[in-house]
């Protein structure tokens, strides 16, 4: 049995697989509470399934891009138990996870989030014999993704409407933008991309492993006390 933790963004998920086939899944809306609602959250999802620690085999993190404490709080679980457990740790890009369910098109697709300061992080993935990535993660802006863009495209993700539409108008017909409900990030998808790694034998160090920032994050100096 693997478990699968994604703390990315506003939405948590948690699910339990074997060898890579959902067994049970658990999606919330956390907000800026990935930190208290994670563990309770884990523990209810194991406890409806009925499996209990010592029947995991591997912990399969999203690691990023995201938001910073989304990222820290779930890396971090998942470091613990992979460490407690003495069980594999793999981790997968968030952007590759919300890419994935469109792999049956056969077209580039391109996850897209909200990065701030007036740019979105992205990246490119395909299906052409096998699930590659196209371009790997990085910021830019909505308006230069456009006009890089010259081939019909899935664009998914935490996408907005204002996005969205954008999007529509400046690509016509090249733009494919399923609808939000589509594009919700599913656990589940994790599960069957840390599978794959997992026996290609790509494990990742718990020592090492850091959760992605395409930024860092803002540093608020301590005010000096006169």
């Amino acid at each position: 049995m693997e478990l699968s933790i994604d703390t990315s963004t506003d939405w948590g998920g948690v699910a339990l697989s074997l060898e890579g086939r959902l067994v049970a899944d658990l999606t919330w809306r956390a907000r800026q509470n990935q930190t208290v609602e994670l563990a309770p959250n884990v523990k209810r999802l194991m406890e409806a399934a009925g499996v209990d620690f010592p029947s995991l085999k591997a912990i399969f993190v999203a690691r990023g891009p995201g938001s910073y404490n989304g990222l820290r709080a779930g890396v971090s679980v998942a470091k613990g138990f992979a460490f407690s457990l003495k069980v594999p740790l793999i981790g997968v890009s968030t952007l590759e996870v919300e890419a994935y369910p469109f792999a049956f098109t056969l077209l580039p697709v391109n996850p897209i989030h909200d990065a701030g300061r007036g740019e979105i992080a992205t990246a490119s993935y395909i299906l052409h014999d096998r699930w590659q990535c196209l371009e790997e993660e990085h910021l830019t802006t909505l308006d230069e993704l456009c006009r890089k863009t010259h081939d019909k495209t899935v664009f998914c993700g935490e996408l907005n409407p204002d996005y969205a539409s954008h999007i529509k108008k400046s690509l016509g017909e090249k733009a494919v933008v399923p609808d939000r409900q589509t594009c919700l990030r599913r656990p589940g998808n994790l599960a069957i991309l840390g599978w794959q790694r997992l026996q290609e034998g790509k494990y990742d160090n718990p020592s090492t492993l850091q959760p992605m920032y395409l930024r860092q994050p803002p540093i608020t100096l301590r005010k000096k006390k006169y």
